[in-house]
């Protein structure tokens, strides 16, 4: 008898896991999908030196695999460095960010055009959708008499 006992109990906690999952899953739902095209936000000046530093640190260590230990490795040796030393980085970053605004506006005056052709779309399908629905009301009400 306690076997039953145990297993309703065991069942029951499944449910309320499985009810929050379901949760979970309606609030993806309603997430904006990402747009392909927008441009990427540019990389920092951290991320700039770590490209350089992953290929030094794999040259160095071929046997090691961990990418936590690059990351730390990297970490530390960005933190010792002085500001002189980080400059060629900070540099290429801010080329990059320059780049990326340039993209970002482009693609922003794209997304604009493209809204408005949308947009009258939008409302032309919107009224028919509305005449639509009148008529099927219509012919409801008369379907009463």
């Amino acid at each position: 008898m306690d076997q039953t006992m145990k297993g309703g109990k065991s069942s029951g906690a499944t449910r309320k896991a499985d009810t929050k999952l379901a949760v979970k899953k309606t609030a993806a739902k309603g997430k904006a999908a990402k747009d392909p095209n927008k441009p990427k936000r540019p990389a920092s000046a951290f991320f700039v030196f770590m490209e350089e530093f992953r290929k030094q640190f794999k040259e160095e260590n071929p046997g090691n695999k961990s990418v936590a230990a690059v990351g730390k490795a990297g970490g530390a040796k960005w933190k010792t460095m002085s500001d002189s030393e980080k400059a060629p980085y900070v540099a290429k970053a801010d080329k990059r960010k320059k780049e990326y605004e340039k993209n970002m506006a482009s693609y922003n005056k794209k997304q604009a055009a493209g809204d408005k052709e949308e947009d009258d779309e939008s409302d032309k399908s919107k009224s028919e959708v509305n005449d639509e629905e009148d008529e099927e009301d219509s012919e409801d009400e008369e379907d009463d008499d």
